[in-house]
């Protein structure tokens, strides 16, 4: 390994990905790049401050602390304990730090075989998007050693606005598991009301604008205010990631006893919208279901909304 590698290595340069490294490199801390799919790593690395792309994870071994961004369950533990994965290198990290929403088996499992070679594993699940991310407003939850999070924590303040340590073992997992179903349930509620108000001929952005000034106006629905009301589901969280998740919480709601009627109600809604052909859309395309349900077409409508970027807080 050259004197110059990186001491810090990212792994999974997807659209949260790309933006998470990217506060990391704006900082200044040199990072070395992996993903299965290199040329969405390179732009990275054209960024400067020491970026580095390698074309195995393995290379990452030598690092003191590497993240993980990965889409799921299966892709985390392919990349650390895989029959190539990072765990298999002759040297493995002090710290893996995994930002990604997984199963807490999965983890859970990652996280004994990376105690065996000496690892410590941080779950730090994000609640933000790219665009969030990039204005710094993200917020993250962490759990695992806390000697571990002390060590990183400079490095996770880099990364978004708030940080929350919430304990050892998979804990983070569930809270963010339990934070999207709260998003769940609040789109879907802003759904049917923005459906209610304009059937009875109230605009979408009229609508909105009182409900953002009022006690029930948050972050969030500032946030999606301009998709609900121009009809642009470019998406910033899919759908049928939106499913899975609800999927692994109602999941540990079963293994605990809990009951959560709401969510499993909004689960139905919101694996009809992925049966509608809008998996593959932000999840605020729940809109277009609940008003195909309400028989009503809807326009883009053109109007100046504010996404209250500017201010403070943490969205999806």
């Amino acid at each position: 390994m050259p004197d110059d590698f990186p001491l810090i290595g990212w792994t999974g340069t997807g659209r949260m990905g790309f933006a998470l490294a990217g506060r990391l490199l704006d900082a200044g801390t040199p990072l070395a790049l992996y993903n299965r799919t290199r040329a969405k790593a390179e732009p990275l690395a054209a960024r400067g401050a020491g970026a580095v792309v390698v074309h195995d994870v393995r290379q990452l071994g030598p690092c003191d602390v590497v993240f993980t961004m990965v889409a799921g369950s299966d892709d985390f533990a392919e990349v650390t304990t895989g029959s190539r994965g990072l765990l298999t290198a002759d040297a493995t990290p002090g710290v893996i730090v995994d930002c990604s929403t997984v199963d807490a088996e999965v983890s859970a499992a990652v996280r004994a075989a990376a105690a065996k070679t000496g690892t410590a594993l941080l779950a730090a699940p994000i609640s933000g998007n790219p665009k969030v991310v990039a204005v710094g407003r993200a917020s993250l939850v962490v759990s695992g050693p806390e000697d571990a999070f002390r060590r990183v924590l400079p490095l996770l303040t880099a990364l978004g606005g708030s940080v929350t340590y919430v304990g050892t073992g998979e804990a983070a997992r569930l809270v963010k598991l339990a934070h999207n179903m709260v998003l769940a349930i609040v789109a879907q509620a802003l759904a049917e009301s923005v459906v209610l108000a304009e059937r009875h001929g109230v605009s979408r952005a009229a609508y909105l604008e009182f409900l953002n000034s009022s006690v029930l106006g948050s972050a969030f629905s500032r946030y999606k205010s301009p998709a609900l009301v121009g009809l642009d589901f470019t998406p910033t969280f899919t759908t049928t990631m939106l499913r899975k998740d609800l999927d692994l919480g109602l999941a540990a709601a079963r293994t605990a006893e809990v009951p959560m009627p709401l969510t499993a109600a909004v689960h139905q809604l919101v694996q009809a919208a992925v049966g509608a052909g809008y998996g593959g859309s932000d999840f605020a395309a729940l809109l277009l279901e609940q008003a195909r349900a309400a028989g009503l077409t809807l326009a883009p409508e053109d109007a100046e909304v504010d996404d209250g970027l500017s201010g403070t807080g943490s969205l999806r």
